[in-house]
């Protein structure tokens, strides 16, 4: 796998694993949340870089150095959040592969027409237990 520079928005118990197996991986990893206590999710062996902060205002995104990124995860709980991120990353920031983490799976053709990868927890789950009956 080729090193790359991947920013995560959100920090709780899924950006915080991305972040560290990344990290470990090798590649550069920036990991943005409002709240500095998400931080202590990250392994002792984080070698990336911290930034508190909504990612929703410009200058947090601009400090990320979002220009240079390859990756863009937005993985808050907040499907609001995601899509607006995620919509600035793809549009103003022409990040190459972004991915928003999406609860609601009626949502998912509105990140579709932004050009934007989901991943819904909903759909995942609901696929696991019907597979199941």
């Amino acid at each position: 796998m080729a090193h790359k520079r991947i920013v995560i928005v959100g920090c709780g118990r899924l950006g915080g694993a991305l972040a560290n197996q990344l990290s470990l991986s090798g590649h550069e990893v920036i990991v943005i949340d409002r709240n500095e206590k998400a931080f202590e999710k990250l392994s002792v062996e984080f070698s990336g870089y911290r930034i508190q902060g909504d990612a929703t205002e410009m200058h947090i995104l601009k400090e990320a150095r979002l220009e240079n990124a390859d990756n863009l995860f937005a993985v808050t709980t907040s499907d609001n959040i995601n899509l607006m991120v995620a919509q600035v990353a793809r549009t103003l920031f022409e990040i190459p592969r972004v991915v928003a983490r999406v609860f609601d799976p009626n949502r998912e053709s509105i990140y579709a027409n932004f050009g934007i990868e989901t991943i819904s927890p909903t759909k995942l789950s609901a696929d696991a237990f019907l597979k199941r009956v």
